[in-house]
C-alpha cells in the first residue's frame, strides 16, 4: 500500500471472542503494509465518529472495521473536515451493505488482503440532511419501523433473516402515509408506506433491482412504495427475481425517480432511517455532495 499513516477503527460493542478473530483476520493484513498505524476501539454510540473528527485530518487513511452504523459514523466524523483520508471499510457488521456496493469480500481477511493487494481510490458521493450525513440510504414508513422493531436477541442469532422476521411483524400495522416530497423542483404527492433515498445498491445485504444506481453520478435514486402486502414483500426479499425494468405490476405499485436536491415532508413526523440507524424525524432536506470523500475498493 502507498500510505505510510493510517488508523484503525473497530466496533467495540461486539463480544470478546468475536472481535478477536475479526481482529486476527486482518489486522495484521494492514500492520505489515503501513508504517505507522495507530488502532481504536469504540467505546460506545458516536465515538468512531469523534475519533474520525479528531485524528482524519491528520492520516492518510482510515480502515473501518464494524457494521454499517460504524460506517456511518465514521462518515460523519470526515464529511465536515477540509481535509479529508481516504476511508477503508471492512464487513464487520450483520449486513455489510456499502463493503457489498464497492464489491468488497465478505470474509473479512480476504476483503483486507485484496484491499492491499488490488486496493484502488474511488471518488463517493455523500448525501448531506438537516442534521447528519449519509453514505447507503435514508428511508421512512416501512423501513424505519422494521429497523424500531427488530428484537435484538433474533438479530444476535438469525442475523439478515431478523429483518425479515420484523418487517412482517411491522407490515400487519403499516397504514399508507401522506408524503410530500420535491425533487430537484418538481413536487410529487402521494400516500406511500415506504419511502427511501439511496446511494448504494443494498440494503439489508439484499440487491437493489435497479440498474441505474451508481455512488458517483452526482444524484440519488429515490422509490416510493405506494401499497404493501405480503407477496410484495415475499418479492422484496428476493430482489434478484426483480426486473423492475419490465415488470409492469410493480411498476404500478412502486415510482422510481433520481435527483441531487430532495425535500421530504408527512402529513406526521415520521421517523427516518439513515444507513440502519434511527434518530432523527421528518421533515427532511436532502443534498447530494458529490465525490465528497473517496473510498477504497478492489480492482481487478
Amino acid at each position: 500500500m502507498k500510505y505510510k499513516n493510517a488508523l484503525f477503527i473497530y466496533n467495540g460493542n461486539a463480544g470478546k471472542k468475536e472481535i478477536d478473530v475479526q481482529l486476527q483476520s486482518c489486522l495484521h493484513v494492514f500492520a505489515k503494509e503501513i508504517d505507522h498505524l495507530q488502532v481504536f476501539k469504540t467505546k460506545g454510540p458516536n465515538h468512531a465518529a469523534e475519533i474520525c473528527e479528531k485524528y482524519g485530518g491528520q492520516t492518510e487513511l482510515v480502515i473501518v472495521l464494524g457494521g454499517d452504523g460504524t460506517i456511518h459514523e465514521c462518515v460523519n466524523g470526515l464529511a465536515g473536515l477540509q481535509k479529508r483520508p481516504v476511508l477503508a471499510i471492512l464487513p464487520g457488521g450483520t449486513c455489510n451493505d456499502f463493503s457489498r456496493t464497492l464489491g468488497i469480500q465478505q470474509n473479512l481477511q480476504r476483503a483486507a488482503e485484496e484491499l492491499v493487494l488490488y486496493g484502488v481510490e474511488e471518488p463517493v458521493d455523500i448525501i448531506q440532511t438537516d442534521s447528519a450525513f449519509f453514505l447507503n440510504f435514508w428511508g421512512i414508513g416501512l423501513v424505519a419501523e422494521t429497523s424500531n422493531n427488530i428484537r435484538e436477541e433474533e438479530k444476535n442469532i438469525l442475523g439478515r433473516a431478523s429483518y425479515l422476521l420484523s418487517a412482517i411483524r411491522t407490515i400487519q400495522n403499516t397504514e399508507p402515509k401522506e408524503l410530500v416530497m420535491n425533487i430537484d423542483g418538481k413536487e410529487i404527492r402521494e400516500k406511500a408506506v415506504l419511502a427511501m433515498v439511496v446511494n448504494g445498491k443494498f440494503i439489508g445485504g439484499k440487491q437493489l433491482p435497479f440498474s441505474t444506481i451508481s455512488y458517483n453520478d452526482g444524484l440519488v435514486d429515490v422509490f416510493i412504495v405506494k401499497n404493501t402486502n405480503l407477496q410484495l414483500l415475499k418479492e422484496l426479499n428476493d430482489l434478484r427475481k426483480i426486473d423492475f425494468e419490465t415488470d409492469e405490476e410493480l411498476k404500478e405499485e412502486v415510482l422510481y425517480m433520481s435527483g441531487k436536491h430532495i425535500k421530504i415532508s408527512s402529513e406526521h413526523f415520521v421517523d427516518v432511517d439513515m444507513d440502519g440507524e434511527v434518530y432523527t424525524k421528518t421533515p427532511s432536506e436532502l443534498k447530494v455532495l458529490p465525490s465528497h470523500i473517496k473510498m477504497l475498493r478492489p480492482d481487478f
